[in-house]
């Protein structure tokens, strides 16, 4: 890896920003395998009347379970080349960076830090999830979206809650990937090179 020394940050601050930022755009990404809706077992009883109250009982459990559906890794396979053709993503998170200074590390980030944000504003449309200050307090009503803000501290009792925004958090209201041809495989994030 050709790491550019001739601009160096003087904090190795960035380089933890990066990793968060990154590291949740991929976990956003990255697909979770459904888990097996669990059934309920009926042993053999006297009464027909309890095995249909069993199976009655069954059936409505499977149907209240959320819809999970398998997502697709060419996706996050997809921002992971990108990444890499813009940042230089995979090198820098796969380095031994224990031999590095501080100073190298920072000029490395900065390097990850431009390719990334160019690869974020391209391919995504990013939006604040909330409009106020940082450091400010907000009131959360009953019935707010509770995949759009995670409760930390002391969460006791039922909405309305009250407390101070820590961050504004982050939604994609928008994707434009570039298509991928038939046959292409995502795996390969990034090809080897060989120079003649």
């Amino acid at each position: 890896m050709n790491i550019d020394l001739s601009s160096m940050p003087t904090s190795i601050d960035m380089i933890h920003l990066i990793f968060a930022s990154l590291t949740l755009i991929l976990l956003i990404l990255l697909i979770k395998k459904p888990k097996q809706a669990t059934s309920i077992q009926t042993e053999t009883v006297a009464s027909p009347t309890i095995i249909e109250q069993a199976s009655a009982v069954e059936k409505e459990v499977v149907e209240q379970a959320p819809k999970l559906r398998e997502a697709s890794p060419d996706a996050a396979l997809q921002l992971l080349t990108l990444l890499q053709q813009d940042a230089r993503f995979i090198d820098f998170v796969k380095e031994d960076l224990s031999t590095y200074s501080d100073a190298d590390i920072g000029a490395a980030a900065r390097v990850v830090h431009e390719g990334s944000k160019k690869t974020l504003d391209t391919y995504f449309t990013l939006e604040a999830i909330r409009s106020e200050e940082e450091e400010t307090r907000i009131s959360l009503p009953e019935g707010f979206n509770a995949s759009e803000v995670r409760l930390t501290g002391n969460v006791v009792g039922d909405a309305p809650f009250n407390g101070i925004l820590i961050h504004k958090g982050w939604k994609v209201s928008e994707t434009k990937l570039p298509k991928i041809t038939e046959g292409h495989d995502t795996a390969i994030v990034a090809p080897a090179e060989v120079e003649l």
